[in-house]
């Protein structure tokens, strides 16, 4: 699919079309990432109390920063976000059961803060998504109120339920109704300022709508998940310019997969290299 999308453009046209994004725009790009991992680091912070086993910002900022920026960009089996957290969280000194619960909250905030995104984007953007998802006008509406409805049983389950359940022989329980709407909160946040970024680089080449930018990437977002393509490399460019035919929008594309994806990587990959570096000095001067 990456193929597909770039093989039509010489080198020289893309960087041209790379150019054409103006720093303005760019700026506003990195900002809005940035703020997006800014959120990512709440993910952590919740996850980690919501297991019994609060720590400081700091530490749940450097685990969800690594772990975010590298996995989202590589997505590769042995290096994936739950290997990586569950590397600095038994460092810190959680149990087995402790990490796999803050895991399963990290995994469920990361679902309904989607959810959220494609709940609104059918409600605000209906033509992308009827275009997505081939279902009618009213297929759409319906869609979207579903999705709203969905956080809305998820919320009232936890301000009701009390009654631990069980999950492939592991015992999980609501979280409290404050912890509940903070994970909802963050989530939709954090997919809010990613679709941003994404509509910052899009706003150099074309009038589409913020709703609209949403309603793309909340698509691509989901046949990227679905593919398990590292970052959604290649798929996300063929279903935002499938979706968002009016532009050429492969410019644009490549200076976000730069700023969300590769520059974070980049940063992520020297920060868990010296917390590595670091923990094995502390671990020598023990000894």
């Amino acid at each position: 699919m990456l193929w597909r999308a770039l093989s039509r453009y010489s080198g020289a046209q893309l960087a041209a079309a790379i150019e054409a994004v103006p720093v303005a725009r760019l700026a506003g790009a990195g900002a809005f990432s940035a703020a997006s991992y800014l959120c990512h680091t709440g993910y952590d912070a919740l996850a980690l109390r919501y297991a019994g086993a609060p720590q400081r910002w700091r530490r749940a900022a450097l685990a969800s920063f690594c772990s975010t920026s590298i996995s989202h960009t590589l997505n590769l089996a042995g290096f994936g976000s739950a290997i990586l957290r569950w590397r600095f969280y038994a460092r810190w000194g959680l149990t087995a059961e402790q990490i796999v619960t803050a895991l399963a909250f990290l995994s469920a905030t990361v679902v309904l803060g989607h959810i959220v995104l494609a709940g609104f984007a059918c409600l605000l953007a209906p033509d992308v998504a009827a275009l997505a998802t081939g279902l009618s006008a009213g297929g759409v509406r319906a869609l979207g109120l579903g999705c709203l409805a969905v956080i809305g049983v998820y919320l009232c389950a936890a301000a009701m339920s009390r009654t631990p359940f069980t999950v492939r022989r592991r015992v999980f329980r609501m979280p409290s109704l404050r912890l509940a709407i903070a994970q909802v909160a963050v989530g939709a946040v954090d997919y809010a300022c990613v679709a941003a970024s994404l509509h910052q680089v899009i706003a150099a080449v074309s009038e589409a709508s913020y709703p609209t930018v949403a309603a793309a990437y909340a698509a691509a977002n989901a046949a990227s998940a679905v593919t398990r393509a590292p970052g959604g490399l290649g798929v996300l460019e063929t279903v935002v310019q499938r979706l968002l035919p009016a532009q050429d929008l492969i410019g644009p594309l490549l200076v976000y997969r730069a700023v969300h994806f590769l520059a974070p990587l980049v940063l992520g990959l020297s920060a868990f290299a010296l917390s590595e570096i670091v923990a094995k000095r502390r671990v020598l001067k023990v000894e």
